[in-house]
């Protein structure tokens, strides 16, 4: 239901948890309980019945606006810096050596400037490209100006 907000808040460096599509309103609720998180769901019955501890109804369809009231609501600050998490599996990032994962990424992607960094859980790589810059641009407007 929140898929793209969870990509986008692990953008920004959120611990981001996301469970399956299948999975039954009770095992969300017992799983954000668990863990203690902050549940955000657009689902109303779930919050109605359920009454989860700590849980943030998401009113906004798009998922930036999404993004911004979750900000707004918690007060995040602007992180030092963005994509420390795995977009994928939540794992924090680790930087790596060109050299160990040349062969895995595109070859302009070897002359880019900028760490570059892996997953340990997926193995999935990271680098600062286009597509990432244009991402940082638009997470740039979501945090409040200084």
């Amino acid at each position: 239901m929140l898929g793209r907000l969870a990509r986008w808040l692990r953008a920004i460096g959120c611990d981001t948890a996301q469970l399956p599509v299948h999975a039954r309103d009770v095992e969300v609720v017992d799983c954000a309980r668990h863990e203690d998180r902050v549940l955000l769901t657009r689902d109303r019955h779930l919050l109605r019945e359920l009454r989860p501890p700590r849980a943030v109804e998401i009113i906004h369809d798009e998922p930036l606006e999404q993004l911004r009231a979750v900000v707004a609501a918690f007060a995040i600050a602007r992180p030092a810096a963005f994509f420390t998490r795995c977009m994928i599996d939540n794992t924090v990032l680790h930087e790596v050596p060109l050299a160990d994962v040349a062969d895995r990424i595109p070859p302009l992607a070897r002359e880019t400037r900028g760490p570059i960094t892996q997953c340990a859980t997926c193995g999935r790589v990271y680098w600062r490209g286009s597509h990432a810059r244009r991402m940082e641009h638009i997470l740039e407007t979501v945090f409040p100006p200084d």
